[in-house]
């Protein structure tokens, strides 16, 4: 490490660094800090790139601005056109969705703009996807 300083002293800081994250942001959405990086003699200092991931989630899947829920309902429910689902959103709401008539396994629910804000346009909303399926017993 001396032979890499060269007789100068080595200098440590920490300064905070503050990302605005928007509601709605994608995964791999980056955010740059211009020049906050190691600093030597004689350089500019280098960027710091930070590249934004996404936890998973245990109920919703997320596709663009849109959530996808898997569900599976018998089918009694589904010949007889009597099944309620009652779901708890991103932010806390409760919602009770009546299940129709379904005519295929992996039929698709659709209810519109309660998924994901748009990043461009925080007043839109994606569409929450349900996907139902057939449990036979």
């Amino acid at each position: 490490m001396s032979s890499f300083l060269q007789g100068r002293k080595k200098k440590t800081s920490i300064e905070m660094l503050t990302m605005n994250i928007l509601p709605g942001a994608k995964k791999g959405t980056r955010f740059i800090f211009k020049e906050k990086g190691s600093e030597s003699p004689n350089t500019i200092p280098a960027d710091i790139i930070v590249i934004l991931d996404q936890k998973p989630h245990d109920i919703y899947t997320r596709e663009g601005d849109d959530l996808i829920l898997a569900e599976t309902v018998s089918l009694w429910e589904v010949l007889t056109c009597s099944c309620t689902l009652d779901l708890t959103t991103l932010d806390g709401r409760t919602l009770t969705i009546p299940i129709n008539c379904v005519t295929f396994p992996f039929h698709e629910k659709m209810i519109p703009r309660e998924g994901m804000p748009s990043i461009k346009d925080p007043s839109k909303r994606g569409d929450l996807r349900i996907k139902l399926n057939f449990k036979i017993f």
